[in-house]
């Protein structure tokens, strides 16, 4: 449709021009009509004279005239840019301040509804009001309200003024109010954010308006009052400026390596007046987050705070970016104001509001889930779908989980992807059917294995390096499970190298024999504890300690999970009949000096270990089993010659992991005399349990006295409990500490072997001689604040 364009709207005051330098395009706008409907169109005509708008509806390609009578207001979609009238002609209009007239406004409409705002400026038109709302950096709303949508309008009017014509306020009085009110205003925005803590929108809202009344410094000259640039490098950025005006001054000062982001950032906080908040701390609206939605607040990188009078607050990493605030006004239908917060703070904020990234990128596979065969329409090649697992798999490792569960349901079921952190699940992103198989298959591929086999499970590993940033490997298990799907578990082995023996939080005792033990020439040094106890973790930190050019070091691993350099390591495949038993016989013919064998799980692998031990070999392995005393038992018990156990024995090492508390929270208290008993209770009942009531009570009493030499402060022991931040997640847990025991092959447990003894037996004999077990180590660990009672219980059973 060919249509005659001819908007011509009054400029604010100070602007450069005439109204028709805005004329010759049409302009996006909301209208808002008196019966409470609202239409977004074009505005091709403003008739003042007659009363009427012309407005274009692109997708009827139609043009309908609209009398004033029926507007309840419109406003521009797009903000139009401030022109700075001749006195300011030679200037960079970033240089130079917005016009300072602010005035509140408050507006009483016919249908009953009110509004309150703030403009630099106004005019008032033939048929009504034209308002002029600051945006940022010499952008402007533009709003109409007809004089008939009108009951009665309030525009400026200072408090003061109003107090002394009615005479509730003496001229002094006002005068010494006023200099209290200037030193506020002086007070620019970002000084009250960096002294102040904003935590609520209400004081957001009366940080802004203390704000509302002081003009914007300018930019050069902030920057020159911080010393950041100097004259000369100032003008040189404004010469480039001319050449690109979209480009804003502060981001070519960046580019040209005159300041950091950093310094930028603190002068438009500070002295500009933009705040720059910590969006951990801030209290954010869930009605201004659910304005935005995911998929744009991501796009643009900016968080929604909350709303003050027409303006929704925006937090942006870079306020100097318009095109944001741009398209939020566009789909929000409202004014947006920027503050600063920092990249890291907004993706938090974003996993807090909106949830996972991974969300975000769902949606762009989003089908009909009326589909026939829904789980066929997304392909294990979809490019979105490679960035979901990506994603997945960083966030992971970001995260610092140790497991991905992927776990799909049958029909309409959803497909659950958990987390597991510290030995606990977490639910990380459910998944739409139609990812089910291709989820799977785009798992399989990364890790060579057979995307055309559902019924069996499959073993693979992932080098992720192969497709995304990070130097990290996964070992893939699938299980075909009811329903005909197929789980995937990744294990994250992400440390690839081996941590220092001494900073493994092995008490000092343990630590000096363990050293002393895995230093003799041969041997069988074993590491027990349940799946995930840091079994593996644990060997090759011994295996570092040993590690020294002169010895060769053999290695059979299912998978190789830590490499370090001098190691000579090997993944079994039972595919191939590469089994523990079979790579250990390799290795005793490859001159080695110490075997490491992943784990004895069968009598082949134990009798071939412990013979490898008794011709001149260290032998390092691992087992499952609850305790050091409970090992002994479980390899006799698998057919172990007495004999050459009891030779080929040096130690074992029982090991659980319990969780640490958050460092950043963790408070302490001074305990009742009943928690210490209880502990004290529970620290005696394995060491302690054959001695009679009262030597047992004596035994306590010394234990209470050594912990207080040990451990009290100020003659009292004192004992923490978790709380929660943020650092934790409000957990009040971060991260994991070992527990150990000890149990060190003397001539007397060698006896007690050749005697095939019981486990209380081989306890007795370890405790006699020094051991201390999982529980105990794990009360002395809570007596150094490390973690508390719950967790050791969790994981020590008994």
């Amino acid at each position: 449709m060919d249509i005659s364009i001819k908007v011509e709207l009054p400029l604010p005051p100070r602007a450069k021009g005439t109204p028709t330098d805005n004329s010759g395009n049409a302009e996006d706008v909301i209208v808002n009509l008196l019966d409470g409907q609202t239409m977004m169109c074009q505005l091709v005509q403003f008739l003042d004279a007659e009363n009427t708008i012309q407005l274009y509806f692109p997708a009827k390609d139609k043009v309908k005239s609209l009398s004033l009578d029926k507007v309840k207001n419109f406003q521009l979609v797009n903000s139009r840019h401030f022109t700075l009238d001749d006195e300011y002609s030679g200037m960079d209009r970033n240089q130079v301040s917005m016009p300072s007239e602010r005035q509140e406004y408050h507006l009483s409409y016919n249908d009953g509804s009110e509004d309150d705002g703030e403009t630099f400026g106004y005019v008032d038109g033939t048929c009504g009001l034209h308002f002029f709302i600051s945006q940022a950096f010499y952008n402007y709303y533009h709003l109409f309200i007809p004089f008939s949508a009108l009951e009665k309008h309030r525009i400026g009017m200072e408090l003061g003024q109003a107090l002394l014509e009615t005479e509730l306020l003496q001229e002094e009085e006002l005068e010494e109010g006023l200099e209290t009110q200037k030193a506020l205003r002086d007070k620019k925005l970002g000084e009250y954010f960096t002294n102040e803590e904003i935590l609520t929108p209400a004081q957001l809202e009366d940080a802004l308006r203390r704000q509302q009344s002081t003009p914007n410094m300018k930019l050069g000259e902030a920057l020159i009052q911080e010393k950041l640039v100097t004259q000369e490098q100032l003008n040189d950025a404004l010469q480039q400026q001319q050449k690109d005006r979209s480009v804003p001054l502060g981001e070519i000062l960046i580019n040209m390596g005159i300041i950091s982001k950093e310094d930028m950032k603190k002068t438009l906080a500070i002295k500009l007046g933009i705040p720059y908040i910590n969006l951990r701390k801030f209290n954010v609206s869930k009605d201004a987050v659910n304005m935005v939605p995911q998929k744009i607040a991501r796009r643009h990188h900016v968080l929604p705070l909350c709303l003050h009078e027409l303006k929704l607050i925006v937090a942006v990493e870079n306020p100097l970016n318009r095109t944001p605030l741009e398209d939020l006004r566009f789909h929000t239908k409202k004014f947006v104001e920027p503050v600063m917060a920092s990249y890291d703070d907004i993706e938090w904020a974003f996993t807090q509001y909106y949830g996972s990234h991974i969300n975000a990128l769902a949606l762009e596979l989003e089908k009909d889930e009326e589909e026939e065969d829904e789980t066929e329409i997304i392909a294990e090649s979809d490019n979105t779908l490679v960035k979901i697992v990506n994603k997945m798999i960083m966030d992971a490792y970001e995260f610092g989980a140790s497991d991905i569960h992927i776990e799909p349901y049958p029909g309409k079921g959803k497909t659950s992807i958990r987390f597991r952190k510290d030995g606990e699940l977490s639910p990380y992103v459910e998944l739409n059917p139609g990812y089910r198989n291709a989820l799977v298959s785009r798992l399989k591929i990364m890790c060579d294995l057979d995307i055309s086999e559902r019924r069996k499970p499959q073993d693979g590993k992932i080098n992720f390096k192969k497709f995304g940033p990070l130097n990290i490997e996964l070992r893939v298990a699938t299980i075909p499970t009811a329903g005909g799907v197929e789980d995937v578990v990744l294990r994250v082995l992400a440390n690839s190298e081996p941590i220092p023996l001494d900073q493994m939080g092995i008490r000092e005792e343990y630590l000096k024999n363990i050293k002393r033990l895995v230093k003799q020439p041969y041997g069988l040094f074993l590491v027990c504890g349940p799946t995930g106890s840091g079994k593996t973790t644990t060997l090759h930190s011994i295996l570092g300690f040993i590690n020294t050019p002169d010895k060769k070091i053999w290695t059979a691993e299912d998978p190789v999970e830590i490499t370090q350099k001098g190691l000579r390591q090997l993944q079994v495949n039972s595919k191939i009949n590469l089994s523990f038993a079979n790579a250990m016989r390799a290795f005793l013919r490859a001159d080695p000096d110490i075997i490491m064998v992943g784990e004895m799980r069968d009598e082949e692998t134990a009798a071939t270990g412990i013979e490898a031990s008794l011709t001149g070999h260290l032998v390092l392995s691992t087992l499952h089993t609850n305790s050091a005393p409970e090992s002994i038992v479980r390899l006799l018990d698998m057919g172990m010659d007495p004999f050459n156990f009891a030779d080929a024995l040096s130690g074992i090492l029982a090991q659980r992991l319990a969780k640490r508390l958050c460092p950043s929270c963790k408070k302490s208290y001074e305990p009742e005399r009943s928690e210490i008993r209880d502990l004290l209770q529970e620290y005696c009942v394995d060491s302690c349990s054959e001695l009679e009531k009262e030597a047992r009570q004596k035994r306590q009493k010394e234990i209470y006295e050594q912990w207080k030499q040990k451990y009290s402060r100020r003659g009292m022991l004192v004992l923490y409990k978790a709380m929660g931040c943020e650092e934790c997640n409000q957990t009040g847990y971060e991260g994991r500490i070992p527990l150990h025991e000890l149990l060190i092959s003397s001539n007397e447990i060698k006896k007690l072997i050749l005697e095939k003894a019981t486990v209380a037996e081989l306890s007795k004999v370890g405790f006699k001689q020094g051991m201390i077990s999982l529980k105990q180590d794990g009360i002395e660990k809570i007596l150094q604040g490390q973690t508390d009672i719950h967790q050791v219980r969790a994981v020590c059973v008994k």
